[in-house]
């Protein structure tokens, strides 16, 4: 019985005695995810679910080090996929492994660390009992923060445990922390930097001495704990905001990015986007609306008018996608219509979903929603550059200039945009093109993209026409 071991529960050891006689062999964690990453790579699957994009970039280099057995510090802006890899790094844990029964430290039952599990095994021998945990119960992660303290991260004297007669000096007195909790697992901790340099200190003496000191005495743990830590670039190599022994204890540094390009940028907002359901309702979304969205993103990580410092994160495109969906089911319940197809004109709903996620790089100078009106207007004019060339509307600015006026509104119904396309020369051609969804909203979602591209591109005029957001594109 070898440690990647997959017999249902009640065919498990259930004792020190039964584990020995199954042949089982407890492998060091680094040796166990390096045996499981070995077999994902001869099966050619993936170690990481759910993260795209770092095929040919990122994964590469955590399989060198999971192979070399380092431990990883990601260094990349928020939203880069940075914790969710950590967490996917579980699934090169076996997935059950055994432990004494008992243990907070998940100790190995034969060769346990704890005082406990150590006096249990003397004691009990081949009938010391154990149990199996699963492996997302060898995975904890913290949060980094100024107040994070020793006891979070290894432990204190437990006062109850004094109280009940035990020395000081006594092991039996620790509460442990998160880091020996995670014993024979992955500990991650997110934003390093903010860690106070005292904790760091503490940190280094678990990866670097297996030292754990606790209100002045020493009690030696060989953990076996897998590091892996995030940080912000600008925060991680900023001088002081990390001590250097700790940034060198690090095997490997990876450098971790937004999606390339806006393929990219629409697969991760399809896969993690959450759509509305609304009863009698169908959403279709467009693809030429998914490309405005994520074209949003992209601009704002080249504006010069958003902070670069601490990045646009991938939620924001995420964000900016359900609300255009919903914006778009609050318009069709409101009509009474059965499809839902959102539409240029459902794009002021990203600004309370975009104004959260940047951060100006002047305060006070532009207010927040003209940069997101300007972002916006970006995007549509670069998608629409992409599908058309305004020479392809011709006839339609002809038109224009010869007295003909379009009112488009988000809550203005799909057929008033179907009766108003046989007056637009060319537009029909134009649509199909599109690829749109089928019926009257997919027509009113093309339509309104085609006159907005036509009037960033400065061939034709809009005018509002209300309060209520309606306008009139004109010559």
């Amino acid at each position: 019985m070898s440690s990647s071991t997959s017999a249902s529960a009640a065919e498990r050891p259930k004792t020190l005695g039964e584990l020995r006689e199954s042949g089982y062999t407890v492998l060091p964690v680094r040796e166990e995810l390096r045996r499981n990453l070995i077999a994902r790579l001869r099966e050619g699957t993936s170690i990481l679910t759910g993260v795209v994009g770092y095929e040919d970039t990122v994964i590469p280099k955590i399989e060198n080090a999971i192979l070399s057995g380092q431990d990883i510090i990601f260094l990349g802006e928020r939203g880069q996929a940075k914790t969710r890899m950590a967490r996917s790094l579980t699934s090169l844990l076996d997935e059950w492994v055994p432990i004494v029964e008992g243990s907070e430290i998940n100790d190995n039952p034969f060769e346990p660390i704890s005082r406990m599990a150590i006096d249990l095994v003397e004691g009990a021998g081949d009938y010391t009992p154990i149990t199996w945990i699963h492996r997302d119960q060898r995975y904890a992660e913290k949060l980094a923060t100024p107040d994070t303290t020793i006891a979070d991260l290894i432990g204190e004297v437990d006062p109850i445990k004094i109280a009940e007669g035990r020395y000081l000096s006594d092991e039996m007195t620790i509460h442990y922390g998160m880091i020996p909790r995670t014993n024979r697992g992955i500990f991650t901790l997110n934003e390093l930097p903010d860690l106070a340099e005292r904790i760091q200190v503490g940190l280094l003496n678990i990866m670097e001495e297996r030292d754990v000191q606790i209100r002045g005495y020493r009690v030696r743990l060989p953990l076996d704990v897998y590091v892996v830590a995030s940080a912000n670039p600008e925060d991680y190599t900023n001088r002081g905001r990390i001590i250097t022994p700790l940034k060198d204890r690090y095997g490997s540094q990876i450098r971790t990015h937004y999606p390339q390009d806006i393929d990219l940028e629409i697969e991760i907002m399809q896969q993690e986007g959450t759509s509305v359901v609304a009863d009698g309702i169908e959403v279709q979304m467009p693809h030429f609306m998914l490309e405005i969205v994520a074209e949003l993103t992209h601009l704002a990580r080249r504006s010069h008018d958003i902070s670069q410092r601490s990045g646009v994160s991938v939620r924001m495109s995420i964000a900016n996608y359900e609300n255009v969906i919903a914006n778009a089911v609050k318009r069709a319940i409101r009509l009474n219509e059965k499809i839902a197809v959102p539409r240029v004109s459902d794009l002021h709903a990203v600004v309370s979903s975009t104004t959260g996620k940047i951060e100006l790089e002047t305060m006070g100078e532009t207010r927040e929603d003209r940069i997101v009106e300007k972002l916006i207007q970006g995007a549509i004019v670069t998608t629409f550059n992409r599908h058309y060339s305004v020479r392809d509307f011709e006839p339609l600015i002809l038109g224009f200039d010869n007295g003909l006026r379009v009112d488009a509104a988000d809550d203005l119904p799909a057929m008033s945009y179907v009766h108003q396309v046989s007056h637009m020369d060319g537009v029909r051609d134009a649509l199909t093109s599109l690829e749109l969804p089928g019926g009257p909203a997919g027509i009113a979602a093309g339509v309104e993209f085609i006159l907005e591209g036509l009037h960033l591109n400065r061939k034709i005029n809009k005018d509002f026409s209300g309060t209520d957001g309606a306008t009139r594109y004109s010559s």
